[in-house]
């Protein structure tokens, strides 16, 4: 009985919650709200879930993630917002710089980049192929923003970093021309979730740590693994789901390929998914489904790491961005008596060292194979990793130099 009238009980809450957040919806979406108007409504919100959090409908269990899974495997429901950022209109120079690598991701707010990203599922026909509701985009939006953490490296900037750069060779390659709609949403999509919740610490830490991700996922990329999980956790939710008006079959077909691609920014997994598309570059057939994952898989794994394919002044602050998260894991292996890496450690590690080997051996090798499929990407994409290898063993030379006096 006690049972039945606790169900009782969070069914009513849950039906005062809908109603209420439906017309707080109703009053932003049809009147147009002024800015006072809105703030009243973010207390309101505010409010409810204050009031759900104290009637039971907190975080339960011991993990970090904003997500987690009780017992019975029932999952927590994420927070729900109105889509209230504030309308930020693109100049045209900002829509011409957006479709280039050159793009400069340090100006913006995040409220203006949510913006920018709504504008590239706009502008490649996404909202219209899926017939996403724009309201349901921009609280998506929303909601993935605000599922990403405040790491030094891996936050929000650099899921519209890694989106941006997606945008850009969607847009410099030609894509759309040589594959599907359904392919641009779910590389864009891909982009967008694939680092969502991430703790600040790799999957190295994870695994010695024995954490409860690495847990959870038996060792197997279990970062990766949990921004899938997150992903869907958000995309499950009607009120966020922008895939809702699209067939089952569809979907489901959408769902995989999105975990796919998300599973491969794994950078243990570098290896075999270069060589395979170095297997399939040479006689790469647009017409093969095998082939087209493959280079969706490279493409996203390109974005993922493109930060030197920019220009000195965009990318070299994202090096000490890194190796602060670097250097914050570093030290807490040191504490709990963990393996420390090398090139996590900051009494081993310069910027000079830990770019060098980086650009040489991961990112010119790999960007050169997708040159043999794209020549237009060499000028503005490989020529530029060049340029920072060749800065980076200048720096090098100085710094041997220093060391030497």
């Amino acid at each position: 009985m006690e049972r039945f009238r606790r169900a009782f009980r969070i069914n009513e809450l849950k039906t005062e919650v809908t109603n209420r957040l439906a017309m707080l919806e109703k009053r932003v979406e049809l009147e147009g709200l002024k800015v006072v108007e809105i703030e009243k409504c973010k207390n309101d919100l505010k409010k409810l879930r204050d009031e759900m959090t104290s009637r039971g409908g907190g975080r339960v269990g011991n993990c970090p993630c904003k997500y987690n899974f009780s017992d019975d495997g029932k999952k927590l429901n994420p927070r729900r917002d109105v889509p209230s950022y504030p309308k930020y209109t693109l100049s045209q120079e900002t829509i011409e710089a957006l479709k280039k690598p050159t793009f400069d991701v340090w100006h913006w707010e995040h409220n203006e980049m949510l913006s920018c990203l709504e504008y590239m599922y706009h502008d490649l026909g996404l909202v219209k192929e899926f017939n996403m509701n724009p309201i349901t985009l921009k609280r998506w939006l929303l909601g993935i923003q605000e599922n990403y953490r405040s790491n030094p490296f891996h936050n929000f900037r650099h899921c519209f970093c890694v989106s941006q750069m997606m945008y850009g060779m969607i847009n410099l390659c030609n894509l759309p021309e040589k594959m599907t709609l359904t392919d641009m949403g779910i590389l864009m999509t891909a982009a967008v979730c694939h680092d969502l919740d991430h703790p600040g610490y790799n999957n190295t830490y994870q695994i010695n740590a024995r954490t409860e991700l690495a847990v959870r996922y038996n060792d197997i990329s279990p970062l990766e693994n949990h921004h899938c999980a997150v992903a869907f956790q958000i995309l499950s939710l009607p009120e966020c789901n922008i895939f809702a008006n699209v067939e089952l079959e569809a979907y489901k077909q959408i769902r995989q390929a999105i975990i796919t691609l998300i599973l491969a920014t794994d950078m243990a997994r570098h290896g075999e998914i270069l060589d395979s598309f170095k297997h399939k570059v040479d006689s790469f057939d647009f017409t093969n489904e095998e082939h087209v994952t493959c280079l969706k898989m490279v493409l996203i794994k390109c974005c993922d790491i493109s930060n030197e394919v920019r220009p000195t002044e965009v990318a070299e602050p994202w090096v000490d961005c890194l190796l602060e998260e670097y250097f914050m894991q570093s030290d807490r292996e040191k504490t709990e008596g963990l393996p420390v890496a090398p090139f996590m450690d900051r009494d081993k590690v310069t910027k000079p060292t830990a770019q060098i080997g980086f650009i040489k051996f991961v990112l010119i090798p790999m960007f050169e194979t997708v040159l043999k499929l794209f020549p237009q990407i060499e000028e503005i994409m490989v020529q530029p990793l060049r340029d920072s290898r060749d800065h980076y063993e200048e720096l090098k030379q100085i710094d041997d130099a220093m060391t030497e006096v």
